[in-house]
Parts: C-alpha cells; sequence; structure tokens
C-alpha cells in the first residue's frame, strides 16, 4: 500500500513523507489497501479535512484510484510481489555500477514498470518511486558487498548483474 500513497511526494520531498506518515496512517486505514478502495465522497472529504493532510483532492482520489487498480494487479498475478517479480523473472538485479557507488533514483527497469502501472490506470506514479520500492522489497540490491545488509538480501535468491539501463 505504500507505494500507492507515494503520489505525495510529487509535491512534497520523502522527508516530509516519512514525517507525515502518521497521519497518512490515519487517513488511509494504516495502508489498508482493501479499505481505501472501497472509499466514498465521505472519505475523500474527511481526508482532505484532517489536519496536516495533502489537500489536494485530485491526489486524494488518486490513492484510491490506485487502490483500486492494486486490487486488479492482485487478482491477475495473484499478488503484487509475483507482478514485480515477474519483470527480473524472480532474479534480483545488481547493478555493476552501483558497487562503485553510482547509485541512480531510476533506471531502465524502474521507467519499463512505471510504464506498465501507468497503463493499468495508476495516477501520480512514476519511476523515481518505483526505484525506491524495488529497493525496498528486495528487486533490486543496492548495498554494497561490504555491507551486512547485502548478504540478507542475497540469501536464498538467485541474481543477475546488469548494466543501468540495460534489464532487456
Amino acid at each position: 500500500m505504500k507505494i500507492l500513497i507515494c503520489c505525495k511526494p510529487a509535491v512534497i520531498d520523502k522527508f516530509n513523507l516519512l514525517a507525515d506518515r502518521e497521519i497518512f496512517r490515519k487517513c488511509f486505514d494504516d495502508f489498508d489497501y482493501q479499505s481505501v478502495a472501497k472509499y466514498t465522497e465521505e472519505d475523500v472529504q474527511r481526508i482532505i479535512d484532517t489536519e496536516g493532510m495533502i489537500k489536494s483532492e485530485r491526489k486524494v482520489r488518486a490513492v484510491i484510484h490506485n487502490a483500486q487498480c492494486f486490487l486488479k494487479i492482485q487478482k491477475e498475478f495473484g499478488t503484487f510481489s509475483d507482478y514485480l517479480w515477474g519483470f527480473t523473472k524472480g532474479k534480483i538485479i545488481l547493478y555493476m555500477g552501483h558497487q562503485k557507488g553510482s547509485l541512480p533514483t531510476k533506471n531502465g527497469l524502474s521507467d519499463e514498470i512505471g510504464r506498465d502501472l501507468k497503463k493499468r490506470g495508476f495516477k501520480y506514479l512514476g519511476s523515481v518511486t518505483v526505484y525506491s520500492h524495488l529497493q525496498a522489497c528486495g528487486i533490486i540490491n543496492d548495498h554494497t558487498e561490504e555491507c551486512f545488509r547485502y548478504k540478507d538480501v542475497m540469501e536464498g535468491k538467485q541474481a543477475v548483474r546488469k548494466r543501468r539501463n540495460k534489464e532487456g
């Protein structure tokens, strides 16, 4: 669900998003996308009227709409995770330049998934947000080999080394 609320960084930076997490949690039923997908006009107004919350009706509606699109992906693929891992055939992506400290905010894979999500109806969701999500769920491992998290992310998984933007 957190990927669905990331329409906010289009206007406000991610640090503010993290600071406002509790407001989002309260407004969007603890990030329960099934509940959010059923929101009504009254819910839209309740969210807009919440102190500290975004006041853009279009963005609030986009979060609700994205929750509905998320459910459609789950229905088609079984889980949103299966949908995402399908782009890498179940393998973790290791980009060669990342080990040297070259960390992008987006890449060809996140561009491809972002385009597909837009075709599926998602709004206010672009490649940068998708890239962050791919890192968070372990599809892209940006940890250096010396980092303790590198081995944790890799444990029991197949990986493929690629050049950035050469995912195809």
